[in-house]
C-alpha cells in the first residue's frame, strides 16, 4: 500500500525559503513522485517530479527556484522552495504513481496523495 505524509509547510515572506518533505513507503519498481499545489480558485498544478531513477523535470513557474531530490535511505522526498513569492502560496501535495519517466511532467494519472502541506508566502 503507497502512502506518503507531507511536512515542512508553514508562512515566509517573500524571497525566503521553505523546504517540504514527504516520508513514501509502499512504492517499487519504476514509478514517478511529484509535488503538485493548488490555490482557491485555481487548478491543480504539477511544479516538480522526479522518477525511480533519478531524473528531474520542473513546472516554468518554479524552474530555478524550487529543487527536488530524495534520500532513498530515507524514504523521503523533498522540495526546497528558494525565493519564494506570494504566487507560490498555495497547498502542496506529494503524488506518486507507477510508470516510466517520460510521462511523469504530464502531470497526468497520479493515483497516490497526501493529505498536503500549506504554504502561505506574504509580500
Amino acid at each position: 500500500q503507497v502512502q506518503l505524509t507531507e511536512s515542512g509547510g508553514g508562512s515566509v515572506q517573500a524571497g525566503g525559503s521553505l523546504r517540504l518533505s514527504c516520508a513514501v513507503s509502499g512504492v517499487s519498481g519504476s514509478y514517478c513522485l511529484a509535488w503538485f499545489r493548488q490555490s482557491p480558485g485555481k487548478e491543480r498544478e504539477g511544479v516538480a517530479a522526479i522518477g525511480s531513477a533519478g531524473a528531474t523535470g520542473y513546472s516554468d513557474s518554479v524552474k530555478g527556484r524550487f529543487n527536488i531530490s530524495r534520500d532513498n535511505a530515507k524514504g523521503t522526498v523533498y522540495l526546497q522552495m528558494n525565493s519564494l513569492k506570494p504566487e507560490d502560496t498555495a497547498m502542496y501535495y506529494c503524488a506518486a504513481r507507477y510508470g516510466n519517466w517520460m510521462t511523469c511532467t504530464l502531470w497526468q494519472d497520479f493515483a497516490y496523495w497526501g493529505q498536503g502541506t500549506q504554504v502561505t508566502v506574504s509580500s
